[in-house]
């Protein structure tokens, strides 16, 4: 029997190279988004290029009441899930989100109480399966509080910790939580923002998230050497970090 994974945010850069690359191995896919025209494009050129099943739903994030109904609909489309992969995101504005009620709540909402909302149905049905897994999308903003962007970093570093509590929870039940931090990737939400280094692009990442499950690592950092840069960064004294122009 084909395995079947749900994607979340399906129509992103990073989501459409990860569905890429799960559709070659030969599972059959089910996106989630808000625009229907681009979710119905992407499964049809999926299932003609793979020869695969790709069916599709919309998935309205902040409609935190419609997430069990929408996943229950999805089951029901696929006739089961094996594997769930939260690729969803918004960078927001990082000055508007200094203030709940111009951005900050939007910002969390979609980073971490949506993502968390929807993790929850789907570990539930996974735990009582017995098998699958989860592959959350964060960021290397969640690792450190900067004056730049902290109110999206503390949503993903929010989302960090929710993973790394469903991975201590699902371990007995045989079921995979992986954490992927991604750096800067080359997408339409890092378009014309200065200061970016080290860009990878959404091919790369989505490879990456894929062979992920072949590995023994619970949390892998995108490109790899953003491990090391995080740690240094992570290293640096409180007194001394809070001068820092980030």
């Amino acid at each position: 029997m084909r395995k079947v994974v749900l994607i979340l945010g399906a129509t992103s850069a990073i989501a459409r190279a990860a569905a890429g690359e799960f559709a070659e191995q030969g599972y059959d896919v089910y996106l989630a988004g808000r625009d229907a025209e681009e979710l119905a494009r992407i499964a049809a050129d999926l299932a003609i290029r793979y020869r695969i099943k790709a069916g599709w739903g919309i998935f309205a994030a902040e409609s935190l009441s419609d997430h069990g109904r929408f996943f229950a609909q999805a089951i029901s489309n696929m006739g089961e899930m094996d594997g769930v992969v939260l690729a969803m995101g918004y960078l927001g504005d990082p000055i508007a989100a200094r203030n709940f009620d111009t951005g900050g709540a939007e910002v969390i909402l979609i980073n971490f109480t949506a993502a968390a909302s929807i993790l929850g149905h789907c570990a539930n049905y996974l735990e009582a399966r017995k098998q699958g897994f989860i592959i959350g999308i964060g960021s290397v903003a969640g690792d450190r509080g900067r004056q730049s962007n902290y109110t999206y970093g503390a949503a993903k570093g929010a989302l960090a910790l929710y993973l790394q509590g469903l991975r201590n929870r699902l371990y007995d039940s045989g079921v995979r939580v992986i954490t992927v931090k991604p750096g800067f990737v080359d997408t339409a939400m890092t378009y014309g923002m200065p200061g970016l280094f080290l860009v990878a692009t959404p091919q790369y990442v989505g490879r990456r998230i894929v062979t992920a499950l072949h590995k023994s690592a619970d949390v892998i950092y995108v490109p790899n050497f953003w491990r090391y840069i995080m740690w240094i960064i992570r290293l640096i004294p409180e007194p001394v970090f809070k001068r820092l122009k980030l």
